[in-house]
């Protein structure tokens, strides 16, 4: 098992405040007693799993020979990921597809990449770990990742794995999450994997500093709406396993806090402004766990739209 300190992880857990859903206040919180997460197991159908621990959620497909994961969470769950997998299938892992580049999906990747596992992701990823990255609304600096984590295997537009049995098309949504988002579409299992361009029941975070946008949010979930049907199984980039209707719900509080925020932008609002408006207070009940929760959507919602006005949006795709 790859032993992480818990001085490390705390380190980690602070400067990686762009890399959870419901971003974090500044004073970070005391990290994650990662001895005592549990990884909780939901069988999708046809050798497909959701795994829930602590961080992204993970998509196992199992083929005749050999496993695909879709996200990793982090590194200290290394061991305790390995174990739930095993006990639902004994094919070695050949694949790690990374969503995005926040740690909380993908701190397994050096583990994982020790174990012999592929890393793929979409090219901006590996960009993106290799330089490090700043959060847009709190200023902290996740620095460099270790070449062990880098993607080994990048990808533009759309790529396909394919094992015995089991095929995985991945393909990139732009400036939706961050700008090196991923979807996954498992078409003969009917199951989805959206990464954190869609989070079941709560704000997604919009990371406008490193290429995320509220359009590409909603582009993203238009463009599932159209393939898939009833019976998909949607795996979110956080909370409880997901259908088309919560989808589509969650398309409906993107685009009403998209056109709120648009008109407060063209009437020359500050972000100050829009903060004290609370626009968005009959969604907050379902979708805005925290107080935090509520300001920082809005954040974002407003950096999304009014970029070209402040300037602070303009992030260097695949710096």
């Amino acid at each position: 098992m790859l032993r992480i300190g818990i001085a490390a992880v705390a380190t980690m857990m602070l400067l990686n405040g762009a890399a959870v859903a419901q971003q974090q206040p500044s004073a970070a919180p005391p990290p994650p007693d990662f001895s005592k997460v549990e990884i909780k197991t939901t069988d999708l159908g046809d050798n497909m799993y959701m795994l829930e621990g602590q961080g992204g959620n993970i998509t196992v497909a199992v083929a005749k020979d050999g496993i695909i994961m879709v996200d990793g969470e982090f590194a200290p769950l290394h061991d305790k990921i390995k174990a739930a997998i095993s006990a639902v299938s004994n094919e070695p892992i050949k694949y790690l597809i990374n969503t995005h580049f926040h740690g909380d999906h993908t701190g397994g990747n050096e583990p994982f990449a020790k174990d012999g596992v592929t890393i793929v992701a979409d090219v901006n990823v590996k960009n993106r770990l290799a330089a490090g990255t700043t959060n847009g609304l709190t200023g902290a600096k996740t620095p460099a990742a270790p070449q062990g984590a880098l993607p080994a295997k990048t990808y533009t537009g759309a790529y396909h794995i394919r094992l015995r049995g089991r095929v995985a098309d991945l393909k990139h949504i732009a400036n939706a999450h961050t700008d090196g988002d991923t979807y996954v579409w498992f078409k003969t299992a009917n199951v989805l994997s959206t990464g954190d361009t869609f989070t079941n029941g709560r704000y997604p975070n919009i990371d406008f500093a490193n290429g995320g946008n509220i359009k590409g949010m909603i582009a993203a979930a238009s463009s599932y709406l159209k393939f898939v049907n009833d019976k998909t199984r949607i795996v979110p980039g956080h909370g409880p396993l997901a259908d088309k209707a919560a989808l589509a719900e969650y398309l409906k509080m993107l685009t009403t806090a998209r056109d709120r925020m648009a008109k407060l932008v063209k009437d020359g609002k500050s972000e100050d402004d829009v903060v004290a408006a609370k626009p968005f207070a009959d969604l907050d009940a379902k979708w805005a766990p925290t107080e935090l929760a509520s300001k920082n959507f809005i954040r974002v919602v407003y950096h999304s739209l009014a970029e070209k006005k402040d300037g602070k949006n303009d992030s260097k795709k695949g710096a």
